[in-house]
């Protein structure tokens, strides 16, 4: 209804669940989604993707504005 294409929904769709997961773990989802950007380009190993679920991650420092 939203997307323009089949991948567009499900693309949104993927995003939607990772958001309403960090929200139900107690995460505000963009500092979750900020950390995830951060720290995804160096998991190397299967424990480091698994550090990064909402309900193992530690969070990334947010810059004071």
């Amino acid at each position: 209804m939203f997307s323009d294409s089949q991948s567009g929904a499900k693309a949104s769709a993927m995003l939607y669940s990772v958001i309403e997961t960090a929200k139900a773990n107690g995460l505000e989802p963009y500092h979750y989604l900020r950390t995830l950007f951060i720290r995804l380009p160096s998991c190397g190993s299967i424990e480091d993707f698994e550090r990064l679920l909402p309900w193992q991650v530690e969070l990334e420092e947010l810059p004071k504005v």
